[in-house]
């Protein structure tokens, strides 16, 4: 009777905080600034909203870069894609109008996203590889289209959909975000596709003998982050009322940040949509925080640094299976 009992114990659940270390960083992170910052407005409903606005991009982009981690690749062109996306939707705009505008910057998206996975899929070169060349092509067109200059948006509709307008007291980007991330969430939990990443990155052979045509998710995975690239560059230009190549400079690794920090494992099989946008709001809590303090970049770069490292050392460490 004793060993019994014994065995049903040890097969009990077991609560393993590491795995919920995002949550408890941005908690402990948002009292510290809460707390030092409250009298430099912090907390003051004009700074949250902001955090949302800039952490809105980097949030969508972190989404579909969830479900390429999680088949154990990786795409380190969506930076580039976002400053073309933003250029190309600009120009489309000019001559079609809104509609002509989404679709030239999903479009432009879409179609790098699908290069990318054609490349990685069918000519079988590593996805790191692929997405760092693509990542020096795409900065090159978006800097050779318009001469380096910047492409003015006076299309107050598309800026009100995609840049600065609000629904009530609430920032479409912010609505956006949320949209993006429950279909992301619902994609990855609740659907076959969603079963079907997470088994290719988790043993790609193993999930190839079970019938998953694991070409064909990495290939989908892909394509989805370049049309999410391209839709974070039509909120970037939206927001900022033109599109430039500049945009989405350095983005690639603030969403690989996000998307690690968030829980999702760099070597696939394991990921989360909601831990990764806990990720990305940390990530622009801290740079939000480090302003108000008055740091200088270089200071921001260090402090927002060694935060993550320490937020990643102390989190479940995640092992190829």
């Amino acid at each position: 009777m004793q060993s019994k009992v014994i065995k049903s114990t040890s097969n009990a659940p077991t609560f393993d905080w590491r795995n919920y270390i995002v949550y408890f960083a941005f908690v402990g992170v948002f009292i510290i600034f809460s707390i030092t910052l409250y009298d430099y407005g912090f907390l003051s409903v004009n700074n949250l909203l902001n955090i949302v606005r800039q952490t809105a991009m980097i949030s969508i982009m972190a989404v579909a870069v969830t479900f390429v981690i999680s088949t154990g690749e990786i795409d380190l062109s969506v930076g580039s894609i976002t400053a073309l996306s933003s250029l190309t939707a600009a120009l489309a705009i000019q001559s079609f109008g809104v509609m002509g505008g989404i679709i030239a910057g999903i479009g432009t998206g879409a179609l790098l996203g699908l290069i990318n996975g054609l490349l990685v899929t069918k000519v079988l070169i590593p996805s790191f590889l692929v997405t760092l060349g693509m990542m020096g092509i795409v900065k090159g067109l978006a800097m050779w289209i318009t001469g380096t200059a910047p492409v003015p948006i006076l299309n107050e509709t598309f800026i009100f959909l995609f840049g600065s307008g609000n629904l009530g007291p609430i920032p479409m980007l912010f609505i956006w975000t949320i949209i993006v991330a429950v279909i992301g969430h619902i994609v990855l939990r609740k659907t076959t596709f969603g079963r079907q990443v997470l088994a290719t990155g988790g043993n790609e052979s193993a999930a190839r003998f079970s019938g998953i045509n694991t070409a064909r998710v990495k290939l989908i995975a892909l394509v989805s982050s370049g049309m999410m690239a391209g839709f974070a560059g039509m909120l970037f230009a939206g927001r900022l009322e033109a599109g430039r190549f500049t945009f989405g400079e350095g983005a690639e690794l603030s969403v690989i940040a996000a998307v690690i920090l968030g829980g999702t494992s760099l070597f696939g099989g394991v990921g989360t949509v909601v831990g990764t946008i806990f990720g990305s709001i940390l990530i622009g809590t801290i740079n939000n925080g480090l302003i108000i303090m008055g740091l200088d970049v270089s200071q921001q770069m260090i402090v927002s640094g060694l935060i993550i490292i320490l937020a990643v050392a102390f989190g479940k460490r995640a092992v190829k299976r």
